[in-house]
């Protein structure tokens, strides 16, 4: 499946935001948004307008790829949110933040989503007592995700788990790091995402 090659650096500075792509490195002074905090390219020192659609684009890509999907996924999965019941933009949020690579790193259990993905992938994680290589896999209130017995030993898991208190866990999760465990106490609500997004410049963008 195709992915971006290169520098993850570069979509930060391009979002205007930090993403958290780079995992424990992003926390430090090495950290590329932090030393150059404009956009990458021979004018990103210039001053940049965006138009209406302009903006709408940017909040689309900076979401998207702050939860590393496709263009295909990203769309298929806001087509879901428009025939749930609620708030469209919402709806779209919960879905992305109950997707199972990043359950688990916001459990603390991956430094980024891209190592979480490919953690998920490579089936180091149960849910319910049941093996799932399904990224996209979307967790239920109630749901027991963990690291599978074999897994438990990996140094990518451990650093991960060392490196958690960088960040705070989400309340709809319950961790316990001593059991390799992360239960879904509750699904998210909007209020539980704290980084800015503008879920209704997608809806706009998407309902033209």
């Amino acid at each position: 499946m195709a992915r971006k090659q290169g520098s993850v650096c570069r979509i930060c500075r391009r979002e205007n935001q930090k993403l958290f792509m780079k995992g424990d490195r992003c926390y430090t002074d090495k950290c590329a948004f932090e030393r150059r905090g404009y956009p990458p390219g021979q004018h990103g020192q210039g001053r940049i307008k965006f138009s209406e659609y302009g903006l709408q684009l940017r909040e689309k890509q900076k979401i998207k790829r702050m939860y590393g999907l496709l263009e295909r996924q990203f769309r298929n999965l806001f087509e879901k949110a428009e025939q749930m019941k609620g708030i469209t933009g919402s709806n779209l949020l919960t879905m992305l933040e109950r997707r199972l690579d990043n359950v688990t790193y916001r459990s603390g259990f991956a430094n980024s989503r891209t190592e979480a993905r490919q953690l998920v992938k490579h089936g180091h994680f149960n849910v319910n007592g049941k093996r799932v290589d399904i990224p996209s896999f979307l967790v239920k209130k109630g749901d027991v995700v963990e690291v599978r017995d074999k897994s438990r030993s990996k140094v990518k898991i451990a650093a991960a788990l060392e490196a958690v208190k960088r960040r705070e866990i989400p309340q709809w999760l319950e961790l316990d790091s001593a059991s390799f465990k992360s239960r879904i106490r509750d699904l998210p609500s909007r209020d539980d995402l704290t980084a800015p997004m503008e879920e209704r410049l997608v809806v706009e963008l998407y309902s033209k």
